[in-house]
């Protein structure tokens, strides 16, 4: 008779591999963790960076827009790192509690929730800069640029990719 962990794997496809629900869960976190080290290092990098400025002599000029924009860009950092690190908080919590499979799924979620997060992130840094540097109106277009392409290679393809896996 299958038990939790089996029935909370089971929407998960088939993938031809030979392991119990136990060690599909433990490989699915092991991603996750792989992918959370690479989220989180570059928003520690863009944190680092942002809370650098304001030790900046320069930061004194910036109008009260960019003063804005730079703070909820601090914000959104701070949620980001919040959020890829969420999954972890429940792993401990639930340590040896049998609940992998459920931390997995968490872990997907917040994933999800971190990219997002993180694509904002970068299109507001790219914002800010080329606000400063340039010009206000230059900062909408590289925003736009950014934008784009982050939902064509973090949304358009993949799902493009999903999509003739499934009929193939």
């Amino acid at each position: 008779m299958p038990d939790d962990r089996d029935r909370e794997l089971s929407d998960v496809a088939d993938d031809g591999r030979d392991e119990t629900a136990d060690e599909r869960a433990d490989r699915n976190w092991n991603e996750v963790l792989q992918e959370l080290r690479v989220l989180q290092t570059g928003t520690q990098i863009l944190t680092g960076f942002l809370l650098a400025l304001a030790f900046q002599p320069a930061f004194g000029d910036l109008d009260d827009g960019q003063r804005t924009l730079y703070l909820a860009l601090i914000v959104l950092s701070a949620i980001s790192a919040i959020v890829a690190l969420a999954p972890v908080a429940l792993h401990r919590i639930l340590f040896r509690h049998r609940a992998k499979p459920t931390v997995v799924a968490y872990g997907h979620v917040a994933l999800v929730t971190a990219l997002t997060t993180v694509s904002l992130l970068l299109v507001g840094v790219v914002a800010f800069v080329f606000d400063v540097v340039v010009g206000y109106g230059s900062s909408w277009i590289a925003a736009a640029a950014l934008g784009v392409l982050i939902l064509l290679l973090w949304g358009a393809i993949p799902i493009v990719v999903r999509m003739r896996r499934r009929r193939g």
